[in-house]
């Protein structure tokens, strides 16, 4: 079924956004795709990214020892934590006041997609670091404005914000060794793995919260060039339904791997 058929048959349930294009960041389908999302865990990427910026500029290390703690600097003024019922990475949490390797922590920000990691690495990049990144790849309208669980700030409508192509402009800069290792090593697999051949290499970064489902990533077929798919979902499907469209988008990209450009 074409992508554009897929789109048709949620029309009416919420949101959908999709930039599908070449690794060299040359688009062949897109629909809505620079319509902002609610960012959820896909804005880890772009952490990751500043975070890499500032150990090449000598300010950062991979070894260096973080506190781990759930006290953070609210954008709204004031003070807040991370939801640990939210959190669905346990084991940042276990190491609640020891000192982790900076490393450590942003692999659980990456692979597991730990909330609790995110905003320690985040507070050792800075918000304004993290933002510049969407700013230099993104579309202009993407942005990253706050932590995670930062309620205070949601309410002041100080938000995270992603669209498809911000995202995969993102996704196209990364150029990092070690941070394309991360995304692949990616444990959460429900929406453009999900129905890829097995072994497949998928650099990916997803994000999911009530009513949200998005994923990005470089697809690396070991039999035609790479290709970059994000999907944004905001909706009144039910959780699974959002997974699975992104993943049967994902099978419609595999299945004209040797031909993006019929995509329809």
């Amino acid at each position: 079924m074409a992508i554009a058929e897929l789109l048709a048959a949620v029309d009416g349930s919420g949101e959908f956004g999709v930039w599908l294009g070449r690794a060299d960041g040359t688009p062949v389908f897109e629909h809505e795709a620079g319509r902002t999302h609610y960012s959820a865990s896909t804005m880890k990427l772009p952490v990751a990214m500043a975070m890499q910026r500032k150990i090449a500029a000598g300010e950062l290390t991979l070894d260096q020892p973080v506190l781990v703690h759930n006290d953070f600097a609210s954008q709204a003024g004031g003070r807040f934590g991370v939801n640990p019922d939210e959190d669905e990475a346990p084991a940042t949490w276990t190491k609640l006041g020891t000192k982790v390797p900076l490393g450590w922590l942003a692999t659980e920000m990456i692979t597991v997609s730990s909330n609790l990691a995110t905003n320690l690495v985040l507070e050792q990049v800075g918000i304004d670091a993290a933002h510049a990144v969407l700013a230099e790849y993104g579309d202009g309208a993407s942005a990253i404005r706050r932590g995670i669980d930062d309620r205070a700030a949601q309410a002041a409508g100080i938000s995270n914000e992603m669209s498809p192509a911000g995202l995969a402009g993102v996704l196209v800069a990364v150029s990092n060794e070690y941070l394309r290792d991360l995304l692949a090593a990616n444990q959460w697999k429900g929406e453009i793995p999900a129905l890829l051949p097995p072994g497949t290499r998928v650099e990916h970064k997803n994000g999911w919260d009530t009513r949200i489902r998005h994923d990005g990533g470089i697809v690396r077929p070991s039999d035609a060039d790479p290709f970059v798919l994000v999907v944004c979902t905001t909706s009144d499907l039910p959780d699974a339904r959002a997974q699975q469209l992104i993943a049967e988008i994902a099978l419609e990209a595999w299945n004209h791997r040797h031909d993006l450009g019929a995509i329809r």
